[in-house]
């Protein structure tokens, strides 16, 4: 193994071939929530095996009594994560992301909890078969979490750490010969088991919830930007669940450091 594939091993071990999107995460119950996100995607090398996906998200939330999906402050997110595409059909991704998340009371006036945030870290690594047309990709993925919590003061959480595991069915649907606009459809479904600190105790592996997406995509050729505009309903519960309806936009800047490269021989090139 030479040196430079090493970095990248390593760098994958600490830490989307993304996806075109960035998908909102679950913000609890609430009737409706909003999610804005501003993305990197860089490929690693030539042959775009390897790939960075870096993006910052910010949410808001409704309050459940009513519709108005800017009115609470709801999460921040920075996310980190390397694609692998080892296969002509097969590609695995590592990621390390932060989440600080803020807790209101349920009943009114729904102010805020007291610590008023959690903060979480997560490792996570994901799984994809790629099936692909000129028209269709159809990716079944399959991602494992493991979750830490903390208070504001990095003091433990009554919930010490939970694995999650999620599998998701995604549908891309090119609308244009050249893939400038597509529809990008998915169903995913979470169940997970949490370890508790008091009483130190498991709780059992279960199903929690489903989050069902679908996204406008449009990707310029003459800009190296990707715009999405999207919806969620994320059901959460089994006998009674409940949906929250979320809209989200996304904005992913794709390979500045080559467009950068590009540019500076093209200057050096006029210079001479």
């Amino acid at each position: 193994m030479n040196l430079r594939r090493a970095s990248f091993f390593f760098l994958c071990i600490l830490g989307k071939q993304a996806f075109a999107q960035i998908s909102p995460p679950g913000l609890g119950k609430a009737h409706t929530a909003d999610w804005v996100a501003f993305g990197v995607r860089q490929d690693l090398d030539s042959l775009k095996r390897w790939q960075s996906m870096s993006y910052i998200g910010l949410g808001r939330i409704s309050n459940p009594t009513d519709y108005n999906p800017f009115d609470k402050s709801a999460i921040l997110v920075l996310n980190q994560e390397f694609y692998y595409r080892f296969h002509k059909h097969w590609q695995s991704s590592f990621a390390l992301s932060y989440r600080r998340q803020n807790e209101y009371f349920d009943s009114y006036p729904y102010e805020r909890e007291n610590p008023a945030f959690e903060q979480e870290f997560r490792f996570y690594s994901r799984f994809s078969y790629v099936l692909e047309t000129r028209r269709f990709k159809f990716i079944p993925t399959f991602r494992q979490e493991f979750r830490k919590f903390y208070t504001p003061t990095f003091a433990r959480e009554a919930e010490n750490f939970q694995l999650r595991s999620r599998v998701r069915l995604q549908l891309s649907i090119n609308l244009d010969a050249a893939k400038t606009h597509q529809i990008i459809l998915s169903s995913e479904q979470l169940f997970s088991a949490s370890k508790l600190y008091a009483p130190s105790q498991w709780e059992k592996l279960a199903y929690r919830e489903s989050r069902f997406v679908g996204y406008y995509s449009f990707a310029p050729k003459s800009l190296p930007f990707i715009f999405d505009l999207g919806y969620m309903a994320n059901r959460l519960g089994t006998t009674s669940p409940i949906y929250v309806h979320y809209a989200a936009l996304d904005v992913i800047w794709k390979n500045p450091l080559s467009h950068h490269k590009m540019a500076k021989r093209t200057r050096i090139g006029n210079l001479e």
